[in-house]
């Protein structure tokens, strides 16, 4: 039998300012856990690739595969935490139990990634992997889904993402701007970089837990999720698949990151072998993060002011033109690098921002149908379809470029090789951001539809209350 609270607990208005939105230094403090999510995801996707390659001896062929066999377990084991996540009851909550036990493997697993004994097999490196991504997700998927549950308001959890992305972008400033110092110093150890970014990620993480567990308490509402029958796994994916809405918001997503995640693959590559300019590598790729920290209020308000899929779909194009823009970068080009960096930075988090916020609206209108709160489920997917892009693109853009001859340590390519580093490296995210855009046009969840589906939604919470 679904458990009745009182009145009281289905408002948030305790933690609001009095014109009814979150109150910042909460909201900031609930964000902050952001820092150590973020902070890893850039470094496994740029520097892990490439220091594993050049410092440790595996190869782009077996990195790239062992990435792509983790996604592969994790369409599996994404779900799974989801559904499990929406249908647990105790006494700390749906999620905070989901986040601790994950944020124990995750630091677990990043001592094991960032802090490596040489010599690697590739088998340490496919377990260290597998077991830090099974704790990210454990904190991630339940995280976001709070995230869409502290506020209903369709705007207001553009700001919640937005403060996500902000601190978030602020912890890669911090992990990014460590290995433009040790380029100065000692350009070739790899293993110093990897141990400065862990120490950050498990730094962040205990400081961020009590933070966030303690900003906000977790929104309970009546719903009929714990007298649904326990699905199969193909049964929830029937549910997914019948969300046409969320399938969109999905595609648009992994388009996004495989975008993003070719670039971020071979940006070392790129800059340091393509370019010429090694010692700018580190600091071009913190330069495009200081912009998008920059710019994430300002995706924020263009959001709001037309609409987060119309905003996602502007971002998308500009980072299209960006990527297409490379083709006219010359070897030694720096000042033309340095401007299509600096407006990357600008256009980069406008998806992300956008689609993230859309996936709670969207699990609104779901629980309006049918009575069922799936919100970490659909979290799960999104995180999937982000998962699988970032895959995606190392699984295939490492390999091809090695396939078309190109050397990770410099030392012996030709200049079709190089020719083929640069079309895949500009061509790939541009192509990526198109679709993307292509994917989220005409989306019909927008800012009237979504007042309509929470006007309702209230109007049912109120009459299943208990009288007081």
């Amino acid at each position: 039998m679904a458990t009745v609270l009182p009145r009281s607990s289905l408002s948030d208005s305790p933690r609001q300012k009095a014109g009814g939105g979150l109150d910042s230094w909460r909201l900031a403090g609930f964000a902050s856990l952001a820092v150590p999510i973020y902070a890893a995801q850039m470094p496994l996707a740029v520097y892990l690739p490439a220091i594993y390659a050049q410092n440790f001896g595996l190869s782009l062929g077996v990195i790239g595969a062992i990435f792509l066999a983790e996604r592969v377990w994790g369409a599996v084991a994404d779900p799974l935490i989801g559904t499990l996540s929406d249908r647990t009851r105790s006494r700390f909550g749906r999620r905070r139990p989901w986040i601790a036990a994950g944020a124990a493997i995750y630091a677990i697993a990043a001592v094991a990634l960032f802090f490596p004994a040489s010599p690697i097999a590739p088998a340490y490196l496919a377990a260290a992997l597998f077991a830090f991504y099974l704790g990210a997700s454990m904190i991630q998927i339940p995280y976001l889904a709070w995230s869409g549950e502290i506020s209903r308001a369709y705007h207001e959890r553009t700001r919640v993402v937005t403060f996500q992305a902000v601190n978030g972008s602020a912890a890669l400033l911090l992990v990014l701007v460590l290995p433009t110092i040790v380029d100065q110093f000692r350009p070739l150890d790899g293993g110093l970089k990897l141990a400065a970014m862990g120490t950050v990620i498990l730094i962040s993480l205990l400081l961020a837990l009590p933070l966030t567990f303690r900003a906000f308490g977790e929104r309970q509402i009546p719903d009929e999720t714990q007298r649904t029958p326990r699905q199969s796994l193909l049964r929830t994916l029937e549910v997914l698949a019948s969300e046409k809405l969320l399938l969109r918001v999905l595609a648009s997503d992994f388009a996004v990151r495989a975008g993003q995640s070719v670039r971020g693959a071979l940006f070392v590559f790129f800059v340091a072998i393509y370019m010429g300019l090694p010692h700018w590598a580190s600091g071009l790729f913190l330069l495009q993060f200081v912009f998008g920290i920059a710019a994430g209020p300002i995706w924020m308000k263009i959001g709001f002011r037309i609409g987060k899929h119309r905003a996602a779909i502007a971002g998308e194009l500009v980072q299209a033109a960006v990527n297409i823009g490379l083709l006219l970068v010359q070897p030694g080009d720096l000042p033309l690098l340095l401007t299509l960096t600096i407006v990357q930075g600008l256009a980069q988090g406008s998806g992300n921002l956008m689609l993230r916020s859309m996936v709670a609206d969207v699990a609104d209108q779901h629980r309006l149908k049918t009575g069922v709160d799936r919100a970490a489920l659909f979290f799960s997917a999104f995180s999937l379809s982000e998962k699988a892009g970032t895959a995606a693109a190392i699984g295939i853009a490492l390999p091809l470029v090695g396939w078309l001859g190109f050397d990770p340590t410099g030392a012996d390519n030709s200049a079709s090789a190089l020719r083929g580093l640069l079309y895949v490296f500009a061509l790939g995210p541009a192509a990526a951001h198109l679709i993307s855009a292509w994917l989220i046009r005409g989306f019909s969840l927008d800012e009237a539809e979504h007042s309509r589906i929470r006007r309702a939604l209230d109007e049912r919470d109120k009459a299943m209350a208990p009288a007081e």
